[in-house]
C-alpha cells in the first residue's frame, strides 16, 4: 500500500467490513444491524444496543470481548480504549498507520453508528437537578463520533436514525459508501456534537445565571430549519435556524419569508401578553401593531382593531388569541391579508380562508415563554444579549403621581395601552379607550412627533380622542408631551417616570386635570 500524502485525502468509496453500533435512541437500529449482517459486516456493540441486536438473533460481539476489558464504573467506561479508537482513527490508506495497527493487533472499524444520551430532554424535565443532568452527559459517544468524523476519509459515521435509509440504500446498491456521503455525514456529526456540547455548557451557564448573571461565554448551536428565498431584500441570502415548528404550524400557503418570520415573531410576542385576556385581535405591518383591540367577541375585537387604521392592514398580519370563528373570518377576508395567526380555526373559517392559495395560515402551537427568554442582536464584532422584555404591570403596581386619581375605567385603559406600547418601536405613543387602540405613533426621533402621528391617524380614521389614555414607552422629558395629549383629548397618562423634570410634567398634568400614573419601568424597542 502506498504512502498517503498528508496534504490530501483519499476519496475512494469505502467498503464496510466492521461496524461499531452504540446508540441511546435505538429507533431503526435492529433493521440497520440486520442489513449490515446480510452484507457480511461484522458488528460490535455495547450494553443495551448489543442486547437489542442479540434479541433479534443477529450476531454481535461485545466491545469488552474486543478490548479484553469489561465495562466498568456503572457503564461510564465502555469504548474508551486504544483498540477501539485505534480502529476508528487508523488511516488504512497510509502505510505507517497500517503497519502500526498490525503491530498492535488493532482491526479497522469502517462504520460508527452512535447517538448520544438525551441531555436536552433530561434537563427539560422540571424535576431535573445538577446530579441527574451530570449523569446524562455522554463522554464515550462524542469521543467516538468526533474520531470517526475526523477520519471520514476512511470511516463512515452515522449520528441519527434519519440517516439509516440513505446509508442502507447506498450499501445495498453499491456495497460501498461514497466519499461525498461520508463527508456530509461527518459534517452532520460535528454539528451534532457541537450542539450537544453547547447544550451542556449552557445548562451550567444557566446555573450561574441564577445569581443574576449572563453567561461568560455565549454558545449558540442551532440547526438550519430551512433555507429562505432571500433575506429582507432579494439580493440578500437567508435561512432560518432553530425550532420554529415547535411554536407554529404554517399549514396553508407559501413558505414564510425572512420578513414574514420577523412579523410573526412580533405578533406572537404581543399575543403572548394577551394570552389570558378576553378575545384579542392585533393587526401588524412591518413588525409594528397598527391596531389592537379586546372585546367580548372576536369579531368585535377585529372591528375595533381595524378601525384604528384602515389603510395599513392591507397586506399585513392578523393575530388572535382565541379560536378564529367564521364571523371574524368573513370580516378579515374582506381585505388582502398575507398571514393569519390563531391558536385554532373553526371548520367554516378554514374553508373560507383556504380558498386563497397564497394566504398563509398559521396555527399557534406554543407562545413564547414570558418568564425565561434571551434576545440576541448581531453587531460589529459579535452580538448583544439581554433578557427578553417580559415585564408586565398590575393595577396594584401603578403609582398615581397627580392630584386626580384615575377612575376604574381609566385604569383598564391605562393597563391596555401599556401592554400595547411595549410592542411599538421607540419613540412610541399609544392612545387607547375601551380596549381599543385609537392612535399609534411609532419609531420617531421625538416623542412629541410620535404623539402627533398617533393623533393624526386617529383624526384620519374619524376616531375621537376624547377620554383616551395615552401610554409612552419612556418618560416625558418635558411638559409639552402631556400638554399635547390633553389638547388632543386624553384624560389620563401612563409612563415610566424618572425624568429630571418629572415635577414639571406632574404640575402640568395637575393644571390640565389629567390623571397620571408611573410604572417605574420603560419599554424601549430599538
Amino acid at each position: 500500500m502506498s504512502l498517503q500524502p498528508l496534504d490530501s485525502l483519499p476519496t475512494n468509496p469505502l467498503k464496510i467490513k466492521r461496524a461499531l453500533l452504540s446508540v441511546s435512541d435505538k429507533t431503526g437500529i435492529v433493521e440497520l444491524a440486520r442489513q449490515l449482517h446480510k452484507s457480511n459486516v461484522e458488528i460490535i456493540s455495547t450494553g443495551g444496543t448489543a442486547q437489542k441486536i442479540r434479541e433479534a438473533n443477529i450476531p454481535v460481539t461485545d466491545v469488552s470481548d474486543i478490548t479484553g476489558f469489561e465495562e466498568c464504573l456503572d457503564g461510564r467506561v465502555k469504548t474508551l480504549h486504544p483498540i477501539i479508537h485505534g480502529g476508528i482513527l487508523g488511516r488504512t490508506s497510509y502505510q505507517p498507520d497500517v503497519d502500526e495497527m498490525n503491530r498492535l493487533d488493532i482491526a479497522p472499524i469502517e462504520l460508527v453508528v452512535v447517538n448520544l444520551y438525551p441531555f436536552e430532554e433530561t434537563i427539560a424535565d422540571p424535576n431535573c437537578n445538577p446530579a441527574i443532568a451530570t449523569e446524562n452527559i455522554d463522554i464515550g459517544g462524542p469521543t467516538m463520533i468526533r474520531a470517526a468524523a475526523k477520519n471520514f476519509a476512511h470511516v463512515c459515521v452515522l449520528t441519527s436514525p434519519k440517516q439509516y435509509k440513505e446509508f442502507g440504500k447506498e450499501l445495498s446498491t453499491h456495497t460501498e459508501i461514497s466519499f461525498t456521503n461520508r463527508q456530509q455525514w461527518a459534517t452532520e456529526a460535528f454539528n451534532h456534537t457541537a450542539q450537544y456540547d453547547a447544550a451542556i455548557a449552557n445548562y451550567f451557564n444557566d446555573l450561574e445565571k441564577k445569581d443574576g448573571k449572563l453567561p461568560q461565554q455565549l454558545n449558540i448551536s442551532l440547526p438550519k430549519s430551512q433555507s429562505l428565498r432571500y433575506g429582507e431584500n432579494p439580493h440578500q441570502e437567508a435561512a432560518v435556524y432553530g425550532n420554529q415548528n415547535g411554536f407554529i404550524d404554517c399549514f396553508h400557503g407559501k413558505q414564510l419569508s425572512f420578513n414574514n418570520f420577523t412579523d410573526v415573531d412580533a405578533a406572537l410576542n404581543l399575543i403572548a401578553d394577551f394570552r389570558n385576556d378576553d378575545p384579542t385581535c392585533a393587526i401588524f405591518k412591518h413588525t409594528v401593531p397598527c391596531g389592537v383591540a379586546v372585546s367580548d367577541k372576536l369579531a368585535d375585537a377585529w372591528d375595533k382593531a381595524f378601525a384604528t387604521d384602515t389603510m395599513s392592514p392591507f397586506g399585513g398580519i392578523v393575530a388572535v388569541n382565541k379560536e378564529l370563528d367564521i364571523e371574524t373570518a368573513q370580516k378579515i377576508d374582506e381585505i388582502f391579508t398575507e398571514i393569519i395567526i390563531a391558536p385554532s380555526y373553526s371548520k367554516k373559517a378554514l374553508e373560507l380562508f383556504q380558498q386563497k392559495k397564497n394566504r398563509r395560515l398559521i396555527r399557534i402551537k406554543k407562545l413564547p415563554n414570558t418568564t425565561q427568554n434571551l434576545q440576541f442582536k448581531s453587531i460589529f464584532g459579535g452580538a448583544l444579549i439581554q433578557d427578553a422584555d417580559v415585564k408586565t404591570i398590575s393595577k396594584e403596581e401603578l403609582k398615581t403621581v397627580t392630584e386626580r386619581k384615575p377612575t376604574e375605567q381609566e385604569i383598564k385603559d391605562l393597563l391596555f395601552s401599556w401592554k400595547v406600547v411595549k410592542h411599538v418601536k421607540s419613540n412610541a405613543i399609544v392612545y387607547a379607550r375601551d380596549g381599543q387602540t385609537i392612535g399609534i405613533g411609532t419609531g420617531q426621533t421625538s416623542r412629541v412627533e410620535a404623539s402627533e402621528i398617533a393623533i393624526a391617524k386617529a383624526n384620519q380614521e374619524g376616531l375621537s380622542l376624547e377620554g383616551t389614555a395615552i401610554a409612552s414607552d419612556a418618560f416625558f422629558p418635558f411638559a409639552d408631551g402631556v400638554e399635547a395629549a390633553a389638547k388632543a383629548g386624553a384624560s389620563c397618562v401612563i409612563q415610566p417616570g424618572g425624568s429630571i423634570r418629572d415635577d414639571e410634567v406632574i404640575e402640568a398634568a395637575n393644571e390640565l386635570n389629567l390623571a397620571m400614573v408611573f410604572t417605574g419601568n420603560r419599554h424601549f424597542r430599538h
